[in-house]
């Protein structure tokens, strides 16, 4: 299943936080300047006069007002946006002019008029300094700078916690490179998002659902160094005899396709090395890597097999496992079955249908098939297994974990999104053959041709 890899730039508009008023100012480097902003200011006055009538008493005061601002305009500090605001690129300098408030202005925030003193320029509307608020927090933006996204303004620091990508095994921010890009990954079915270092520095993923352990929840520990996320382990076999109630429904599901096994074929669940050793010893069969989770033996070997035993101990760790030795005797071309204990049921059974699969070809007498043909038609069977399951697990509604069928459904897309040439396109080729042709034709035309149906 591949891993989806994100890399985007989170740079939106940054704005810069305009102070006007008469205790604000700017350095001017000409008297040609400055008398572009009186005259600025002139203009802005007479404008004012014209559209609202003010009284002359009032016009006075404004303009003694006005005056005394402008006189000691030379003393005052830069504002804030002339402050190396050229220096990161991802901050814009909207187009700002200084003017001084004599005119009708309302503010965007509360609708009020803005009469005198100091008010903001910006998103092209005029505020109080207190009217102008972080989205996400509510409180009024003091900073020189701020983020805008969309028509709401934001807190640097309120935007990246409410918006900047953070890692779901971690719980950190996800970093951002030198050039801007933030890069994570995202699990393709459950949609987990986390650093790729992830990957490289031993965080534990759970064996089943390939979930990386999240930094507050500790994983049960299988005693093979396997781990288990706690959902998982809800319903995970522990032993070999816990796993003979699913073993007889899967026989039922083959009989139900006419498919019935006569011969009794032992089922054991093993630890990891003891499915590698046996597998060591297999002179046949084909082995989906990286690892290994069932196998279909016909030779004859002590196999060490996994007990009944309690799911879970202290710290989250599986207790020792109970391990029994078993004589595998050969009566026939299959000598036993053996899967991974630890795992769901869900996962036990479609491993279990896949592994009946080579059983049911091998005591059948079908001859040597190619490694895609055989594992393909073991993989739809499996894969028919599960669609089953969630038919059924769909018919008993609120009854059913609502976490079961989505192990299902995943446990399915495994199957469906296999890249390698063995298992995954042959799954392919064997699916569309029984779709079309139905299973026993499509078993048909295998024994015959050694191949799948066209």
């Amino acid at each position: 299943m591949a891993i989806l890899q994100i890399k985007f730039n989170p740079a939106m508009d940054w704005l810069s936080r305009i102070f006007e008023g008469s205790n604000r100012g700017v350095s001017w480097d000409s008297r040609s300047e400055f008398e572009d902003f009186d005259r600025a200011i002139a203009m802005s006055l007479a404008e004012g006069r014209r559209r609202h009538g003010f009284s002359d008493d009032f016009l006075r005061k404004e303009d003694e007002r006005l005056a005394k601002a402008l006189h000691g305009r030379q003393k005052l500090d830069p504002p804030p946006w002339n402050r190396n605001m050229n220096r990161n690129a991802n901050v814009h300098q909207p187009p700002m002019s200084i003017s001084h408030s004599t005119g009708y202005r309302k503010c965007a925030g509360c609708n009020n008029v803005i009469s005198h003193g100091q008010y903001l320029r910006c998103m092209g509307a005029v505020w109080h300094p207190e009217c102008l608020k972080c989205h996400a927090c509510n409180l009024p933006i003091s900073d020189n700078e701020f983020l805008l996204s969309g028509n709401y303004p934001y807190h640097k620091s309120c935007y990246r916690e409410n918006h900047h990508p953070r890692c779901d095994v971690c719980r950190h921010f996800i970093r951002t490179d030198a050039a801007g890009f933030v890069e994570y990954k995202v699990h393709p079915f459950w949609a987990q998002k986390y650093c790729p270092r992830h990957e490289r520095d031993g965080t534990p993923r759970c064996c089943s659902c390939d979930r990386f352990e999240p930094k507050e929840i500790q994983y049960a520990a299988l005693n093979d160094g396997r781990k288990l996320c706690l959902e998982c382990l809800d319903s995970a076999i522990m032993g070999t005899s816990d796993c003979q109630p699913l073993y007889h429904d899967i026989q039922q599901f083959f009989a139900s396709m006419n498919m019935k096994l006569e011969q009794k074929i032992p089922l054991l669940l093993v630890e990891r090395q003891a499915l590698n050793e046996a597998m060591d010893g297999e002179t046949n069969g084909h082995y989906h890597m990286p690892e290994t989770r069932g196998l279909c033996l016909s030779e004859e070997q002590v196999v060490s097999t996994v007990s009944r035993q309690p799911r879970i101990g202290m710290g989250n760790r599986v207790p020792n496992t109970r391990i029994e030795p078993y004589q595998l005797t050969r009566h026939a071309e299959v000598t036993a079955i053996l899967v991974l204990y630890g795992l769901p049921r869900l996962l036990t059974g479609s491993i279990l249908a896949h592994e009946m699969m080579h059983a049911w070809l091998r005591l059948k007498g079908y001859p040597t098939l190619r490694p895609d043909v055989e594992e393909g038609i073991c993989q739809t069977v499996a894969h028919m297994w599960l669609t089953a399951e969630i038919a059924l697990l769909s018919r008993q509604g609120r009854r059913s974990p609502p976490f079961e069928k989505k192990l299902a459904d995943f446990f399915k897309q495994q199957i469906e999104s296999d890249m390698s040439p063995v298992y995954g396109n042959g799954f392919r080729a064997g699916n569309r053959a029984v779709l079309k042709y139905g299973l026993q034709k499509t078993l048909y035309h295998i024994r015959s041709t050694g191949s799948f149906p066209n």
